[in-house]
């Protein structure tokens, strides 16, 4: 088994970016979901109100990252914000000091959403611990959703497209670590893995929502849920529909695409 994809969501809820490498750090992955859209209120916008953010198209630069939107002008973005005004944020169960990006990036961001918004960036200061009974204490995430990394492999999918009348591609799922792999959901049976140079905790397998149902090229839903009806007629558990393992990094360092996956404890 070895390492088929790599990607990085720079932007909580937005577009993807493919990378060959890249730095294992305590939330993640470097870049990964540093960024966040916040309403009015502070609280973080995705596309599970809000499926048109699956337009919002993110291409790396030099310095950062390009941003681009139906019918907007591209928007330039630092790959970290050093400094600017805070707030107080939410994301779920988690509240959290983020640092506000400058009035034009905000003013971008609300053009295109149709209501005000603010982008927000987790700097070094800013901590976010894991939801309580998760991990180990002191773990820490990014503003992803609830893990550090997601990983899926390829065989999964390929199963879940043998039970659909359209295929879809593994873009709905919004993985970090996509993993060639011979059996489905070989990933549920796994629980510390080391990739390159680092090390994870497969801690707990990834709950699925409605975000899995909007079409990342369009940006609708699927009028017939799926592909999280299908999900949910053979991958329901107690917790919900699962589809993904979710990491936490044990060991640090760099991992790539190629990268072997190497089992060191299964259940």
């Amino acid at each position: 088994m070895h390492v088929a994809e790599l990607y990085i969501y720079p932007v909580k809820s937005c577009g993807r970016v493919s990378v060959d490498s890249v730095t294992v750090e305590p939330r993640g992955l470097a870049g990964d979901r540093r960024y966040m859209l916040v309403d009015e209120k502070g609280r973080f916008v995705t596309q599970r109100r809000h499926p048109r953010m699956a337009l919002l198209r993110v291409e790396h630069t030099d310095r950062g990252f390009t941003l681009r939107a139906p019918g907007m002008d591209s928007l330039q973005l630092e790959a970290a914000l050093l400094s600017g005004p805070q707030r107080t944020v939410s994301v779920w169960h988690s509240e959290v000091e983020a640092l506000v990006a400058a009035e034009s990036i905000n003013a971008w961001f609300s053009a295109f959403m149709g209501f005000p918004a603010q982008l927000v960036f987790m700097d070094e200061r800013c901590e976010r611990i894991l939801k309580a009974g998760r991990g180990e204490p002191g773990d820490q995430v990014s503003f992803a959703d609830g893990a550090p990394l997601l990983l899926i492999s390829d065989a999964s999918l390929a199963e879940l497209n043998r039970r659909l009348a359209r295929p879809v591609t593994m873009e709905r799922f919004r993985p970090n670590l996509v993993v060639s792999a011979d059996q489905p959901f070989a990933e549920d049976g796994w629980q510390f893995i080391r990739i390159g140079e680092a090390e994870f905790e497969v801690a707990w397998a990834c709950t699925r929502c409605v975000m899995t149902t909007v079409d990342p090229a369009s940006g609708d839903k699927d009028r017939g849920g799926e592909p999280l009806a299908t999900l949910g007629a053979f991958r329901r558990v107690r917790e919900g529909i699962v589809f993904g393992q979710n990491l936490i990094p044990r060991r640090l360092g760099r991992v790539q695409v190629g990268d072997r996956v190497e089992l060191l404890e299964t259940l």
